[in-house]
C-alpha cells in the first residue's frame, strides 16, 4: 500500500533514550511525521489533545498516568500502539483496541510490521476518522469481544459467551461454560463498555450476563440470588434486590 499523505505521530515515554531511539527508527519511514513527545502521563494528554496526531506510541508504565489511562481520557483518540517492557500488559492493550503492542526492546523489523498494520488501518475505506473507530472500541458502542491469553497466543472471546464477571482485586475473572480467564482491568471500567441491557451488576464483585440467568430467587430475609443455567447461585446486594423487585422480578 502506498500512503498518499504523511501521518502525524506523538511519542509518549518517560525514558528519553527510548523516545530518541523510536524517533530515529521512525525516521526511516517517509510517511511518518513525529510532531511531538511527552515524558509523563498528564503531559501526554496535553500534547495529544493539542497536536491531534493520527497515531500515538504510548509507553504503558509512565509517571502520573499509565498509557492505558491516557488513552481512556482523551476526548478524541488516535490510533494507538502500546510499548512496554512487560509482556503481561499485552492482553490489556488488545482489549483497548490498540493497533499493536511492542515489547521492549524491539527492532526495525518488528516496528515495520507494526507500521504495516497502521497503514492498513488508515487505508480502510470508511467515512469515520481513526479516532471515531477507536472510540467505538473504547466505549461508544457495547463491547462485543475480549482478548484473552491462550498459551502463547492471544485469542478473541465473544462477550456473549461470558456467564458472569467477578472482581478480584485489580483484575476481573471472566467465567465461561468451561473455565475462566483473568483480565487485567477493573470491573467498573469493563462495566462501562458492556451492554447494560445484557450485563447487570449484582453487587460490587459480580456482573452477570442476563442471557445466562435462569431466575432471580428470594433468599433468606429479604435477600435474593441469581440462579444461572449451570446451577451456580450469585448473591444479589440488598439495594440491587430492591431495584429488581421494583421491576417485577
Amino acid at each position: 500500500m502506498t500512503m498518499d499523505r504523511r501521518v502525524r505521530v506523538v511519542i509518549a515515554d518517560d525514558e528519553a533514550i527510548a523516545r530518541a531511539g523510536l524517533r530515529r527508527m521512525l525516521g526511516a519511514f517517509d510517511w511518518i511525521d513525529v510532531v511531538g513527545e511527552a515524558a509523563h502521563g498528564l503531559s501526554a494528554i496535553e500534547t495529544i489533545e493539542r497536536l491531534q496526531p493520527e497515531l500515538v506510541f504510548l509507553d504503558i508504565q509512565m509517571p502520573g498516568l499509565l498509557g492505558t489511562e491516557v488513552l481512556g481520557r482523551l476526548t478524541r483518540s488516535p490510533f494507538a500502539v502500546f510499548t512496554t517492557a512487560y509482556a503481561e500488559h499485552a492482553v490489556t492493550a488488545f482489549e483497548l483496541g490498540a493497533v499493536d503492542y511492542l515489547l521492549k526492546p524491539f527492532g526495525a523489523a518488528r516496528l515495520t510490521a507494526t507500521l504495516d498494520r497502521v497503514r492498513v488501518a488508515l487505508g480502510e475505506p470508511s467515512a469515520d476518522t481513526p479516532g471515531d473507530r477507536l472510540g467505538e472500541m473504547l466505549g461508544k458502542g457495547p463491547l462485543r469481544r475480549l482478548f484473552i491469553r491462550n498459551g502463547s497466543a492471544i485469542v478473541p472471546l465473544p462477550v456473549a459467551d461470558v456467564r458472569w464477571f467477578e472482581a478480584d482485586g485489580d483484575y476481573v475473572i471472566a467465567h465461561i461454560e468451561r473455565g475462566r480467564h483473568v483480565l487485567s482491568l477493573s470491573l467498573a471500567r469493563l462495566e462501562a463498555q458492556l451492554d447494560p441491557k445484557r450485563f447487570v451488576r449484582l453487587h460490587r464483585a459480580h456482573l452477570v450476563n442476563l442471557d445466562h440467568v435462569l431466575a432471580f430467587r428470594s433468599h433468606g430475609k429479604g435477600g435474593m440470588v441469581a440462579e444461572l443455567r449451570g446451577g451456580e447461585l450469585l448473591a444479589v446486594s440488598r439495594a440491587r434486590a430492591q431495584e429488581l423487585r421494583r421491576l417485577g422480578v
